[in-house]
């Protein structure tokens, strides 16, 4: 099976091993543009070593992290200190993007095991990892199965009722329903740009007219800080995933000994 949202995403969080900053240390939040056309909105940055820099990305919803201050090790990217294009500091945190809510009815929440089951499915459907879906469902519903945003989308991918009625979706609030559509539209969208991760999750936020009017991630706040979540969370668990493996290979190498 291709793996295509691992294919399509990892490349976007190694080149940020690749990219650069400014040096120094910043304590206000900031808008940080890399010179391969990514732009994220950062808490604050922090020197490595003389080659990299740390930046701290800004909170997911609910999150009580202001900028300058700490953040969990997940919410930072270690970046070369060569390739950023441009710096702008905000004078105050910016608020990271509105999460939908979930609605009254709660009481039928997939358990991780049902949502594992779910997402792989429709991962191996696609040929996504599933470790996008599941970072792609956190950042829009925060996994409630009945979460309704401002604006109308519905359940665990945020699905607007148009895209829900153009992928088949009859019940939005159906969890597999829901995930096969969201998949299936996440599938296009990838389609249209080639595999590239980033534009597609921009897409999926913001709507692909907006990604192809600007030509690349649109200038919205939202949107960007949108992708570099999805981005983080992706990228914390395969750390996650890789760490649990080398305990494992420790353990049947001592296990061996013995």
């Amino acid at each position: 099976m291709r793996a295509r949202g691992l294919r399509a995403v990892l490349p976007v969080w190694l080149a940020f091993a690749a990219m650069g900053a400014a040096t120094g240390l910043a304590h206000a939040a900031e808008h940080v543009t890399l010179r391969n056309g990514f732009e994220i909105d950062c808490a604050r940055r922090e020197p490595v070593d003389g080659d990299r820099i740390r930046l701290f990305l800004l909170p997911s919803t609910g999150d009580k992290v202001a900028a300058g201050s700490a953040t969990p090790d997940a919410s930072y990217i270690d970046v070369a200190a060569n390739a950023v294009l441009q710096v702008e500091a905000f004078p105050d945190p910016l608020p990271p993007a509105e999460m939908a809510k979930p609605a009254a009815r709660t009481s039928a929440e997939l358990t991780s095991s049902e949502m594992h089951v779910m997402l792989a499915r429709a991962g191996e459907q696609h040929h996504i990892d599933e470790d996008l879906l599941a970072s792609v469902v956190k950042a829009e519903s925060g996994g409630h199965v009945f979460a309704v945003s401002r604006t109308g989308a519905q359940g665990l991918m945020q699905l607007m009722p148009g895209t829900a009625a153009q992928m088949g979706v009859a019940d939005a609030f159906r969890p597999e329903q829901n995930i096969a559509g969201g998949t299936a539209y996440l599938d296009q969208l990838l389609v249209r740009y080639h595999d590239n991760a980033t534009l597609a999750l921009a897409a999926y936020n913001a709507g692909p007219g907006a990604v192809d009017k600007y030509h690349g991630v649109p200038p919205f706040r939202e949107t960007r800080a949108y992708v570099a979540r999805v981005i983080r969370e992706f990228n914390r668990r395969k750390q996650q995933a890789a760490s649990l493996d080398r305990t494992a290979l420790a353990r049947t190498q001592v296990a061996g000994l013995n």
